[in-house]
């Protein structure tokens, strides 16, 4: 019943869009990366980026308007990773929060000695377990343009890492994956890309993902849908996982 409900109100919500097609139209090709997806694919994605758009809330910071346009850029690649997967993904959590740029929050942190700092760190992205996510728009803007790497998709993946608790490169998977393999994988190719970057051969994939298993899972998922094929090449097994759990292969995709 419950779902025949939610079925419906979500039905509801696509058919009064007022996204016109030339809206829809400019958005794609500013994202190369969503080249190779089908006619119903790409219907698929529009009617996930409709409903994102009627269940998140997006607020620009710093006195940024969020413009229809910068909306559609956002929620098309904030919902390419759940393509196949559903919105449900997302649940738990509200907003977007959308700087103009790169962002400076003042944090104070406690070091195992019970020492208190005060900290200012650069940012262009952050997602908070059951709270925002938070993006800088000079990246989101340009983030969809087939470079290997991807902030919106980086900070989505940490809220798919986040459904079974903190962030931590496992997310929940899917019936039928074994959880096995996925450790196998993912065990030997963050120690080999540790490897690789102290050793300056990171196979133009960004170190920031030899930081932790949470970072590696986000930075792999970036690469994974926008530079398949060197991902494929340097750790098939991880591609291999990847595929599986986002139920995509952006290899076939963007090789057509």
């Amino acid at each position: 019943m419950f779902s025949f409900l939610r079925s419906w109100l979500n039905r509801r919500i696509i058919q009064r869009s007022t996204i016109t097609p030339s809206q829809w139209g400019e958005a794609y090709a500013r994202l190369p990366i969503l080249k190779g997806l089908t006619e119903e694919e790409q219907q698929r994605l529009r009617e996930l980026a409709i409903l994102f758009l009627d269940k998140k809330v997006l607020e620009g910071a710093h006195g940024l308007k969020i413009s229809q346009a910068m909306a559609l850029i956002i929620a098309l690649q904030a919902c390419l990773p759940i393509l196949n997967l559903g919105l449900e993904d997302y649940n738990g959590w509200v907003s977007v929060i959308v700087y103009p740029a790169t962002f400076y929050p003042k944090r104070v942190v406690t070091d195992e000695y019970g020492v208190v700092h005060h900290v200012e760190s650069n940012l262009a992205g952050e997602s908070w377990q059951r709270g925002p996510v938070i993006l800088a728009w000079d990246e989101s803007e340009q983030a969809g343009i087939i470079d290997g790497q991807n902030l919106v998709i980086h900070e989505f993946a940490h809220k798919l890492d986040m459904q079974n608790g903190e962030a931590n490169g496992y997310p929940p998977l899917h019936s039928g994956m074994e959880p096995s393999a996925w450790s196998r994988a993912f065990t030997a190719g963050y120690a080999d890309f540790q490897q690789k970057c102290g050793d300056g051969e990171s196979n133009g994939i960004n170190c920031y993902g030899a930081s932790s298993p949470a970072e590696y899972f986000a930075v792999f998922s970036e690469v994974f849908f926008e530079r398949p094929d060197i991902l494929r090449k340097y750790y098939k097994d991880i591609y291999e996982q990847l595929r599986q759990y986002y139920r995509q292969d952006p290899l076939a995709r963007l090789s057509q």
